[in-house]
């Protein structure tokens, strides 16, 4: 298949009652192979059978409301609260109504544009470890899940807290989020089928001891700066340093909160959807060479500075296109608090409102050839092609990703400077399959090696 043509690996999609057969069988909880074919063709509809009715939402109108929820009537799903609580608490990513907006005002200047271009200099340090470490293996095997996971979560660490993931702290931090992220991934289809709405059930110990680990070395690096006064100049200090329209500041439990956040968004979410990036340019050597002469022409051969992230066009319309059809949040769960109408659809209080980025950018109603890999989609000579409000990787409405501008800029430089330094080269390719877990991840590990280009 040709470039332009090129569809990437995705499940082959079947009735409902053969999707959930196929699910059962396969016993890994992959939403993904639970999502029937006219999922991507209604505009409006029930998915299979539940206790609780679960509806999924595609018409754009509809997707605002529920997202952007003026009614206050669609809150995150209790399944997914319950399942993050124990990490984040009541932070910005699950909470609701004047506590999300409060937070939300506070978190918000941690993450502009200035505050990103000041972060720059930390992702390129990140940056050029991650080619010292590729250069030092090239030609050797190595996992590029797990690569692209130590890299976004040494940028994190080093934008955030002001050190590398080579301290212990960070590593015993990371080390634990990959506990927690494999213990909360697997979806227990019987409680999302048979169980009514708010059953809570008991978290495993694993996940509780992993969260514990997280939130004490969240702690101490906090605490060290809360000690240190105007020391640090990174995000942490922006947090500590933010303040409510009351003038209260977060206190420490809220601040560890929200910190949880932005390094499991900020690592987990990124390098989710960097491994897709990286595997697919890693098959298409005619994108390889395009993206190589935008760098070419747009910086020629000095350093990557952040004033040309901008004028990276195709790259970043690679990253877009990649978050299209790998969103990192596969679903954004909601839960209705009462018994409302989605377009002709009564809904009774409890069932489950599922707006599915997986779906809606793939949709066959909003997209031509939804399944290709397709970066000059987002051209603007192609504008006329997308319907407004169909493609949400970062959210939509008030809720939109506060990260999105950081995790576009760490993508674009990522893209860039590894590839114009390297070529890389997939293992077995054809044995890589998407799943929904945590976030949209490949269902093994996808190996790789590099070759420095001459």
């Amino acid at each position: 298949m040709s470039a332009a043509l090129y569809a990437p690996p995705r499940p082959t999609s079947y009735a409902a009652v053969i999707s959930l057969i196929r699910l059962a069988l396969q016993g890994d909880g992959d939403l993904l192979s639970l999502l029937p074919a006219a999922a991507f063709r209604q505009k409006i509809g029930w998915l299979g059978w539940s206790r609780r009715s679960i509806l999924i939402v595609n018409e754009p109108a509809q997707v605002r409301r529920v997202l952007a929820d003026p009614e206050g009537i669609f809150p995150k799903s209790d399944l997914m609260v319950e399942a993050l609580e124990p990490l984040i608490g009541d932070s910005i990513f699950v909470s609701s109504g004047a506590t999300w907006a409060r937070q939300r005002a506070m978190i918000d200047p941690s993450l502009t544009m200035m505050r990103v271009s000041r972060a720059f200099p930390d992702m390129v340090a990140g940056v050029e470890q991650a080619e010292a470490t590729l250069g030092a293996g090239a030609g050797t095997p190595f996992s590029l899940d797990l690569a692209m996971s130590h890299l976004t979560a040494d940028i994190i660490c080093r934008t955030v807290f002001s050190t590398s993931l080579a301290t212990q702290a960070a590593h015993d931090v990371f080390d634990a989020f990959s506990e927690f992220e494999r213990s909360v991934a697997q979806v227990e289809i019987s409680r999302l089928i048979f169980d009514p709405a708010w059953k809570s059930a008991p978290q495993k110990q694993s996940v509780l001891d992993a969260c514990g680990l997280i939130r004490g070395h969240l702690g101490a690096l906090l605490d060290s700066h809360l000690e240190a006064g105007a020391k640090f100049d990174d995000i942490t200090a922006a947090v500590v340093a933010a303040r409510g329209t009351d003038g209260v500041a977060f206190t420490r439990e809220e601040l560890i909160d929200q910190l949880g956040v932005l390094f499991l968004a900020g690592h987990e979410t990124s390098a989710s959807v960097l491994t897709w990036v990286f595997f697919i340019l890693a098959t298409q050597p005619a994108m390889v060479a395009r993206l190589r002469a935008e760098i070419d022409a747009v910086v020629g051969p000095g350093e990557i500075g952040f004033e040309h992230i901008r004028s990276l066009v195709f790259i970043r319309n690679i990253f877009r296109e990649t978050l299209r059809l790998y969103p990192p949040i596969t679903f954004l769960p909601r839960v209705a608090l009462e018994a409302t109408t989605i377009g002709t659809h009564k809904v009774k209080r409890g069932a489950m409102i599922m707006v599915a980025p997986w779906v809606l950018h793939r949709h066959q109603a909003f997209w031509t050839n939804p399944h290709v890999f397709d970066p000059d989609r987002f051209t603007p000579e192609r504008e006329a092609e997308m319907t407004p409000g169909t493609y949400i990787p970062f959210g939509l409405g008030p809720r939109v990703c506060a990260g999105a501008a950081f995790a576009t800029t760490e993508a674009v430089l990522l893209i860039a400077r590894l590839f114009r330094r390297f070529d890389f080269h997939v293992l077995e390719p054809g044995r890589v399959r998407p799943a929904a877990r945590l976030t949209t991840r490949p269902t093994q590990q996808v190996m790789c090696r590099v070759t420095p280009r001459a």
